[in-house]
């Protein structure tokens, strides 16, 4: 028999339904939200509490290569281990850390903790997907999936250069469908063969070194590809020159390439830097926020930093080297064969740093100018500007200018000195913005229908908080987190490891573009097009 409850009596915020905190019932039966129930139906009092739908990350770092590489290099990084409650609800102790790179189990429990039902990860290599996969399996109370990385690929780029559209569909879609992905994620386009070649910045039109490419071409061809596959999340867009003083040029420069074409950027605090490059980093924020709210095919998240210590892993080599040798910390690398790399090192943002508190004031200025909060949604790039766990402090500091300035006059006088946000910004969020970037908005973005909202045939994904004029406290300790229809965290406690859904997309392709990859693969590389098919058999069941 199905599971029927009645989640009575709660304040219900629903922005894509346009519900704004009116007392109603909301409705579960099996998996699903429906629009009533018979009246002798169980009944969970909600009275006094906020309703909104499960929290949903557009934008994390979880599983993969770099993930693993990140627990690894950072063992002392951690905090107690976790309890994995059996089916019964009966706790066992499993091995694990819970620190800036949580492991698999852990890292389901901590968001479900925070009342978050999906979540994507931003960057797995095709090399990495089976890895990916096989960690999704051990990550429980979430669905999830993830992007898959391309931009610096020899089997893309080729086409592209050759300015061959049906070549470059064809491989995209063989791409998608072999790793099982949700969606494409071009990072630093053209770049990672700059860096090899010693130029570690590379702007819109200049050319890739070895190549009849420029970073302008590569972008548009993937963002036109996306779009001819109708693929339900845009472009996933990691711009060129990421914290680079003076990178907000290259910005607003891509934004005007893509002028009419749908693309999403991501962490676009770290793409909004004046200065001179090797010089001072300054906000414009405010600039690059005004073009992002003029056009409305182009959508973002954050990429917030937060003070506290992190993890920094990035597709993009470039960056995680200037990091190493600008904190002299050690750093790794991991390499994929034609298809770039990825590098991770121990990070830690500090209040009194002029750039770290340039850095904060960016992506607090990008989120108190944006506009429209169904384009601009909340993320620290976990856990690259901080982890998903700081995500209650960032609520709060969009929702508390009190709050907010307190934290402002611990900062550095320069960090301040000509920004929008020094000059004062009164703007607070209120509850229903905060549904909207933090669930409706980033749902909306995936083309996830059944996500972010509580209308019927939605999943029935909830988080019930008590309210509390501490923000942060309050999305810190759901009451009640539901997953599927089922209770899976009570007064911070999780109740059971129940698995949800892998996410992906598949598209037709020719079988001859396997044949001309494998070719490719024979001349440039060592491996076969099966190394890189994850079949429904190696998949690790979830549900």
């Amino acid at each position: 028999m199905s599971t029927r409850l009645r989640v009575a009596g709660g304040r219900v915020y629903d922005p894509a339904n346009r519900i704004d905190g009116e007392i109603r019932d909301v409705c579960i039966e099996g998996a699903r939200i429906v629009a009533g129930l018979p009246p002798d139906a169980p009944t969970l009092d909600a009275t006094g509490l906020v309703v909104m739908p499960g929290a949903v990350d557009v934008h994390t770092h979880l599983v993969g290569p770099e993930a693993n590489m990140a627990r690894r290099l950072s063992p002392e990084r951690r905090r107690a281990p976790a309890l994995a409650p059996g089916a019964a609800g009966a706790a066992r102790l499993r091995s694990g850390t819970i620190g800036t790179a949580p492991s698999t189990f852990a890292t389901g429990q901590l968001y479900s903790r925070l009342g978050y039902t999906t979540v994507l990860d931003a960057a797995v290599p095709m090399l990495g997907a089976r890895q990916a996969h096989l960690e999704f399996g051990d990550t429980p109370l979430l669905d999830k999936g993830f992007y898959l990385v391309l931009g610096n690929d020899e089997f893309l780029l080729r086409p592209i250069a050759e300015g061959d559209e049906p070549r470059t569909l064809q491989t995209l879609a063989w791409a998608l469908s072999a790793a099982r992905a949700y969606g494409v994620k071009v990072v630093n386009p053209g770049g990672i063969a700059a860096w090899k070649a010693g130029r570690p910045l590379l702007d819109l039109d200049e050319v890739v070194p070895g190549r009849d490419l420029t970073p302008r071409r590569i972008l548009l061809a993937f963002a036109a590809a996306c779009d001819a596959l109708k693929l339900p999340h845009p472009m996933h867009l990691h711009c060129n020159n990421l914290g680079t003083p003076g990178n907000a040029a290259t910005t607003l420069a891509t934004m005007r390439a893509l002028e009419g074409r749908r693309a999403h950027l991501a962490h676009l605090q770290f793409h909004c830097y004046g200065g001179e490059r090797g010089g001072r980093l300054r906000s414009r924020a405010p600039e690059v926020i005004e073009a992002l709210n003029a056009n409305p095919r182009l959508s973002a998240d954050v990429g917030q930093v937060l003070f506290g210590p992190t993890m920094t892993m990035t597709a993009d080599g470039r960056v995680a080297e200037r990091l190493a040798e600008l904190t002299g910390n050690r750093w790794t690398r991991v390499d994929f064969e034609l298809e770039g790399s990825c590098g991770i090192v121990p990070y830690e943002y500090r209040e009194r740093n002029a750039v770290h508190a340039a850095q904060w004031v960016t992506g607090l200025e990008l989120m108190l100018l944006a506009a429209d909060p169904w384009r601009l949604v909340l993320s620290t790039d976990h856990p690259n500007g901080a982890t998903f766990l700081s995500y209650p402090r960032l609520i709060r500091l969009l929702m508390d200018r009190g709050f907010r300035e307190e934290q402002m006059a611990r900062l550095p006088a320069r960090a301040l000195e000509g920004t929008a946000l020094g000059a004062g910004l009164p703007r607070e969020y209120g509850l229903s913005e905060i549904a909207i970037i933090t669930r409706a908005g980033p749902a909306r973005l995936l083309g996830l229908t059944d996500k972010g909202h509580l209308g019927p045939g939605a999943d029935a994904d909830l988080a019930l908080y008590a309210p509390d004029r501490d923000y942060e406290a309050m999305f810190q300790a759901p009451r009640h987190v539901f997953k599927g229809g089922v209770a899976v965290v009570r007064d911070g406690r999780v109740q059971g490891d129940i698995f949800g859904r892998t996410l992906s997309v598949a598209r037709e392709h020719d079988p001859g573009v396997e044949r001309w990859i494998e070719r490719l693969l024979a001349e440039e590389g060592s491996l076969r097009v099966e190394d890189y098919v994850i079949g429904e058999d190696e998949l690790v069941p979830t549900s």
